[in-house]
């Protein structure tokens, strides 16, 4: 999709889907990289940062259980709306639907490493998006 809408990212730059193409860009860089240290200093990963031996439920994890993924469907809405048309709004759909997989596997996996701790945050927390999904 980047590469699609590459010839108009800085068409209009002050029309109203580049001001939010722009923002969704921008939130999603700073939500990849607070997830990341996050993650790195509450954690306590041995090696790989993702394999953490603590569940972290704070910072932005206080609110919604997968930034890193949050993160990914901020990029990709951000670049759907650089140049907003079907083929990118279906390219986005099919983002939002493999995160959405992709994350349920993965809670899985932290239902069955963390238990009945991580089924409370699950009540606790939304998945992408606080207080909306």
């Amino acid at each position: 999709m980047v590469l699609m809408n590459l010839n108009v990212w800085f068409r209009h730059p002050f029309s109203l889907v580049q001001i939010v193409s722009w923002i969704l860009l921008i939130l999603s860089a700073y939500v990849a990289v607070e997830g990341f240290l996050q993650l790195k200093k509450f954690g306590k990963s041995d090696k790989n940062f993702e394999n953490t031996s603590n569940l972290v439920k704070s910072g932005l994890y206080r609110y919604i259980r997968h930034p890193m993924y949050c993160s990914l469907l901020l990029l990709g809405t951000g670049v759907m709306f650089k140049d907003p048309g079907f083929v990118q709004l279906m390219l986005g759909a099919v983002n939002f639907t493999s995160l959405i997989f992709t994350a349920r596997i993965e809670e899985k996996e932290m239902l069955s490493k963390f238990g009945e701790q991580y089924s409370d945050y699950i009540r606790e927390t939304k998945m992408f998006v606080p207080y909306i999904v």
